[in-house]
């Protein structure tokens, strides 16, 4: 029997009415858009659709795990629901209110986790969980999901069973739908994708992607093009993409910047500088105001391999200045904070303006 393929449901239908099965023929328009099981492109296209275990690794400590949310804990002595991927950055917050402490996370069990086919199971204690995640791979090991592009959804694709001579559609609207449709794929099935079909790389651009040819290149271009980020230091990746040029627009564009967070050789000096308001200016001068009084200093940045330098010197407050590292940028509407380290020294400017 000459088998082929042909996207177009309503007119397949009519043929499949008046024909026997012998006699049944495919008009394969684009046979280059059949996706075979266990093919390159197939199982590619899994690992982009895997289950990325490590955006909660400040929970999990594992890049092949994922807690189930909601999920409650207690950080530092405080305790959190998290509900969203968003509330991750209320465990960081709470972390980086200090770092001269020890950072301590207790999980309210039981728990479901997911893994990177989306299976699931209950973890009773932290044992179980340590011991799980123990079977992931290490910190920046290789491992098999792809991070670095994603599909954009919905993906439509055309099925024909061989052996119940069925056809249909079916629309995938995210990575779950995909890898199990994936998982799924026998010699009996015949899954067309219907292009164009985007994807999304990891600098956050859009490709249009024509047939399996073209997506089996771009995944060989791009795949590995990023950090994923598959380790557990979670605010290593606080400023990436923070530059020089991106700290003196933050900081000029709005006035009355205070002091919400000052360590130095290990002493806290938070309440220092209470009611001092700070404004830094494109000339490189600094001026700091607090009750009927005004002093100047100067600042100015640089990049230094990729590092931000941020250099403060105001005579008269001698726990300001430093030649700090841009840390961390935090940068939404309403609250900005622009957080500055050197070692075990910090200071962290806040501001409300938008």
């Amino acid at each position: 029997m000459k088998i082929k393929f042909f996207h177009i449901a309503l007119l397949l239908l009519t043929i499949f009415s008046s024909c026997r099965k012998e006699e049944m023929e495919f008009i394969d328009t684009s046979p280059e858009d059949t996706i075979e099981p266990n093919s390159s492109v197939a199982m590619s296209m899994q690992r982009i659709a895997m289950k990325d275990g490590s955006p909660d690794n400040i929970i999990d400590q594992a890049n092949c795990l994922t807690v189930d949310l909601p999920v409650t804990v207690v950080a530092n002595g405080t305790e959190l629901i998290i509900a969203t991927e968003d509330d991750y950055s209320s465990i960081e917050a709470i972390f980086d209110d200090s770092i001269n402490d020890v950072d301590f996370l207790e999980i309210y069990f039981p728990i479901t986790v997911i893994f990177s086919d989306y299976s699931t199971t209950v973890i009773n204690n932290q044992t179980e969980l340590t011991n799980l995640a123990a079977t992931c791979t290490g910190e920046n090991e290789i491992d098999d999901d792809i991070e670095c592009l994603d599909f954009v959804y919905p993906l439509n694709l055309s099925i024909f069973n061989l052996e119940n001579e069925l056809l249909y559609a079916i629309t995938l609207l995210d990575d779950s739908e995909l890898y199990t449709f994936i998982a799924s794929l026998t010699p009996e099935i015949i899954a067309q994708m219907q292009f164009p079909i985007s994807i999304q790389l990891f600098d956050n651009t859009q490709m249009v992607i024509n047939n399996l040819n073209e997506l089996e290149s771009a995944i060989l271009s791009y795949g590995n093009e990023c950090d994923e980020d598959d380790d557990y230091d979670y605010d290593d990746d606080d400023c990436i993409g923070c530059n020089p040029n991106l700290i003196v627009e933050i900081l000029t564009n709005c006035s009355d910047w205070s002091v919400d967070k000052l360590e130095r050789n290990g002493n806290d000096y938070d309440d220092l500088y209470i009611g001092y308001v700070f404004n830094f200016y494109t000339d490189d001068s600094l001026s700091v105001t607090y009750g009927s009084n005004t002093i100047y200093g100067t600042w100015s940045t640089a990049d230094n391999n990729g590092t931000t330098i941020v250099v403060i010197n105001v005579p008269s407050l001698p726990y300001c200045n430093n030649d700090w590292i841009l840390h961390e940028l935090d940068a939404p509407p309403g609250e900005t904070k622009v957080d500055l380290r050197l070692g075990d020294d910090r200071i962290r400017y806040e501001n409300y303006c938008n």
